[in-house]
């Protein structure tokens, strides 16, 4: 019978990414117990209103092809797809995807954007990673008022890092590993080095998402995550004006070259939102979304200037967690099931054997 039910399930789509209910990560669970059926499934946003519909089709198309089911119980969970490759050596253990959060130029709140994305998806009910991948200039342990160094355990005969968790987010950052007041003068090999650690001496455990807030450009740091794991994808962050979106274009660039897939884009300081309720934009206007029309990129959201971001950033204690009810904090909630979706649909239709690819400019 629970053939049949796959059968059934399979000619159902999960209605965002157009699968059938019966791929292998949306069907959780088939439990039977005389003629109850209970069902656990996958979809990509938990919330939408017209879920309850599809929990109707799904019972109604159950109870018409098997007349000895006679109650269904259906319930619904977060639906994330893995990363597809066929180097599998290359994958962080138990991590189904990684994501670079970077921008072409510093300046553009990329940090504050990739820890109120984490935070985000941790809300939205993901199993959530975040390295702090900027060596020189570490700032996610402040944002998160993490102080704690971070324990070494000897995991399968090796001495692994264990990342500090905060909020129900695990971090890693080489700012939990050094004095706060002293800088970071390596030459890259060495920041590139300490990269790899946080990666492969680190004990992550079962992650949906690992994200890894990137410095500012296009350089060792950047070719180093790509040439050490299959990055499921990039986020690219940038502000409304010009000469911040051609430094995007050119992050852009540098991952389309070693063959990194752009998910989204991601316009901080968008606009000021006046107490009359009309827009101030300071720093121009629809940069994001001329990215998105030039490239197709899909443009994830739009984050306005509000001092309270800023402020709970500074108090270690991300917008997104400490005041969820800002629209602020709506607007992170949205982008975040904006780029479950987006990875969702890009993973479903990924080649397996992707494979890395670093062009030589002369």
């Amino acid at each position: 019978m629970q053939d049949k039910i796959k059968e059934i399930l399979g000619k159902i789509n999960e209605p965002y990414i157009n699968s059938g209910f019966n791929h292998q990560e949306l069907l959780k669970k088939i439990s039977l117990n005389g003629d109850k059926l209970y069902l656990k499934l996958g979809i990509t946003d938990v919330n939408k209103d017209r879920n309850k519909e599809i929990k109707n089709l799904i019972s109604a198309e159950i109870k018409k092809e098997i007349k000895e089911i006679k109650e269904t119980e259906i319930e619904f969970v977060l639906g994330i797809l893995s990363h597809k490759s066929h180097q599998k050596d290359m994958i962080i253990s138990g991590v189904k995807n990684t994501i670079a959060v970077a921008s072409g130029k510093g300046g553009v709140g990329k940090s504050t954007v990739a820890v109120n994305l984490a935070m985000a998806l941790v809300m939205e009910g993901a199993s959530v990673g975040l390295i702090d991948a900027d060596i020189y200039g570490p700032s996610i342990p402040m944002m998160l008022n993490i102080s704690k160094r971070p324990e070494v355990e000897k995991i399968n005969g090796r001495n692994m890092l264990v990342p500090v968790e905060k909020y129900g987010l695990k971090v890693m950052s080489i700012g939990l590993l050094v004095d706060s007041n002293t800088a970071v003068v390596w030459r890259g090999p060495m920041a590139s080095s300490a990269l790899k650690q946080f990666m492969s001496d680190t004990d992550w455990g079962e992650l949906d998402y690992l994200l890894f807030d990137m410095p500012p450009g296009t350089g060792d740091i950047q070719l180093t995550l790509s040439q050490t794991i299959p990055l499921t994808g990039a986020i690219i962050v940038t502000t409304p004006q010009e000469i911040s979106l051609a430094d995007a274009r050119k992050g852009q660039s540098m991952f389309e070259k070693v063959n990194v897939s752009t998910v989204g884009v991601i316009e901080n300081m968008s606009y000021f939102l006046k107490p009359d309720g009309t827009k101030e934009y300071i720093f121009g206007q629809g940069g994001g979304k001329k990215m998105h029309d030039e490239t197709g990129i899909p443009l994830l959201g739009e984050i306005p200037i509000n001092t309270k971001i800023r402020e709970q950033g500074d108090m270690g204690t991300p917008i997104v967690y400490s005041m969820p009810e800002e629209n602020e904090s709506k607007i992170f909630r949205n982008i975040s099931k904006n780029l479950i979706l987006e990875l969702n649909k890009l993973n479903l239709n990924r080649p397996e054997n992707q494979n890395l690819e670093i062009i030589e400019e002369g």
